[in-house]
């Protein structure tokens, strides 16, 4: 069987330039980075301003299992079968950050016969995106503690600074950190640490702002950290946002390339679903919806996670409206979640067990596919449930599945094999989009910008995560009062949980009940335009398993780069 890569380096890719015309693109709107790469200028947007948007759909999930069930394969395999039956089509995803390219998962641009491409610049350095935001948040960072050293004229109290360091790989023994050390010349000793960089502030701004100068009031609205006299102090204050727009300019603009089968794909954006929030660039969502007439997108993790968020964050800042959401979910991950095996992160699990036939634990499994099914139902939105096939997979548990959607009310329910067929093993979900997107729609958001934060929490953690309550520890109380004293309450709510549960504890499995969320820190993204609790033990850094993914990337005698996921 061929790898992901080996099927990649295998594909013959069209030039951008025949990818951009065909999608609409102008030759002076376009910007190649060589020949199957290229940014698409933001003045599209304008020339477009009067079309109508496309549909808009995204792919979410039941709750994964560490080695993920397959949301951007289904996300590209069912824009190609749009294709395929004739839809003037665009997919939307996110950039690959070196953390999972690197750790556990592997490559971030699908698998199979449902890739994105090219493939290893993707899952490098591309077109350096993530290197502008990596530069324009540290740039910050060093601009604060060069203020402290340098007199301190703003006051600013270095025991009350929330900005951290980034790097884009997990690197867990940079969690918490002393910089400073060595001397007076080398700034004010303090407690801090590092964030992955597609966790940070930056990288959440990156990925919503609508334009340049956006880019610049959003970048300027950054705090980190408070005076003395508790007053907050910005990047505008440092006089750094100037300097941070410019290294970012570039940056915002969305980057164009391609499938396996040729259809055009945005790949713009980074942020995780787990500690940020978890969808492709605003930016991106409006190009694609501009020029094709059906946009498909990707909400990172479980729907609790990356679409909870896309709704209540990426729509609602963004006033986009979401006309179809598809749930994906794997055998093997329901029957998981129904305690046939267990599967942690960075282990090895038994394929043979995870293999096996076993209807009770996938019957109760399913009760994870029920909750997410409900929730996303409760928007308003049409909801299609596709199950994505495994080689291992039989028809009675695929049918069995596929049955219980549509008697807890899923639209559409249909079976999918994108990786080892393409386009072609997504034609029945294409078809069940096309209806679905035609159907009554009363998409709303979850909560209002005006009650309070506890409220907006309490609101995501009883209605979407099914918690008995919140609980909230006295350094989030004293986070409450401050940045409700401040004004931010009217932030919107984007929280840090665990992906691998519905609620904020990774062990418990399926449909927990009986629990409460503890909120553990709550920081301020006020240039981002959001507040993100901290729940449980979640943190903002990973770490590397004990085999990593890197292990296996190198390259051979030809100079040609293996073992790349």
């Amino acid at each position: 069987m061929k790898s992901d890569l080996e099927i990649a380096q295998e594909a013959t890719l069209k030039p951008i330039t025949e990818i951009a015309g065909n999608l609409g693109v102008e030759e002076d709107e376009l910007e190649p980075y060589g020949k199957h790469m290229a940014k698409i200028d933001l003045k599209l947007l304008e020339r477009l301003k009067d079309r109508p948007n496309g549909k808009f759909i995204t792919i979410t999930a039941v709750t994964p299992t560490p080695l993920g069930e397959g949301k951007t394969v289904t996300n590209l395999g069912l824009g190609q079968a749009l294709a395929k039956i004739g839809k003037k089509v665009c997919n939307t995803i996110r950039e690959s950050s070196k953390g999972p390219t690197f750790g556990i998962k592997g490559g971030a641009c699908g698998g199979g016969y449902s890739q994105v491409v090219p493939m290893e610049n993707i899952n490098l350095h591309f077109t350096g995106d993530i290197h502008a935001v990596e530069c324009a948040h540290n740039l910050f960072n060093a601009a604060l503690d060069a203020s402290i050293l340098h007199g301190n004229k703003l006051n600013v109290n270095p025991l009350n600074i929330n900005l951290r360091r980034c790097v884009d790989v997990s690197d867990r023994a940079l969690r918490h950190i002393i910089v400073g050390l060595g001397g007076k010349a080398n700034g004010y000793p303090r407690e801090t640490g590092y964030d992955i960089t597609v966790a940070t502030e930056t990288a959440a701004i990156h990925a919503l702002t609508s334009g340049l100068f956006d880019l610049r009031k959003r970048l300027g609205r950054m705090v980190c950290g408070f005076t003395y006299d508790g007053k907050p102090v910005t990047a505008d204050d440092l006089k750094v946002a100037g300097t941070m727009t410019v290294l970012m300019k570039d940056s915002i603009k969305p980057n164009l390339v391609q499938s396996l089968e040729n259809t055009p794909v945005i790949n713009h954006g980074f942020p995780f679903a787990n500690v940020a929030h978890g969808n492709n660039s605003l930016l991106a969502d409006k190009v694609a919806l501009k020029l094709a007439d059906y946009v498909v997108t990707e909400s990172g993790f479980g729907a609790d996670c990356g679409a909870e968020k896309l709704i209540n964050v990426v729509c609602r800042q963004g006033k986009l409206k979401l006309d179809c959401i598809v749930i994906t979910c794997s055998i093997r991950a329901l029957k998981m979640h129904g305690g046939a095996f267990e599967l942690k992160p960075g282990q090895k699990y038994d394929k043979e067990l995870a293999a096996k036939e076993n209807m009770p634990a996938l019957e109760k499994g399913c009760e994870n596919l029920r909750v997410h099914l409900e929730n996303m139902l409760s928007f308003g939105v049409p909801v299609v449930v596709t199950v994505n096939r495994f080689t291992s997979d039989k028809d009675k548990e695929v049918d069995f599945v596929i049955k219980y959607a549509l008697d807890h009310n899923a639209n559409y329910a249909v079976p999918i094999d994108p990786w080892a067929k393409g386009g072609d093993g997504c034609i029945k979900a294409a078809e069940a989009v096309v209806k679905a997107c035609e159907e009554p729609n009363s998409f709303h958001l979850l909560y209002p910008d005006d009650i309070s934060i506890k409220e907006k929490i309490e609101t995501i953690a009883t209605k979407i995560y099914r918690a008995d309550g919140v609980d909230y520890s006295p350094l989030a109380e004293k986070k409450i009062k401050l940045y409700t004293d401040l004004g931010y309450d009217k932030l919107c709510i984007n929280m840090a949980k665990t992906h691998l549960s519905l609620s904020h504890d990774p062990n418990l499995k399926g449909a927990p009940r009986n629990f409460r969320v503890p909120v553990r820190d709550i920081r301020a993204s006020v240039g981002a335009g959001f507040l993100y609790p901290l729940l449980g033990d979640m943190r903002t850094m990973p770490g590397l398993p004990s085999v990593p993914a890197f292990v296996s990337v190198d390259i051979d005698e030809t100079g040609k780069t293996v073992g790349l996921f």
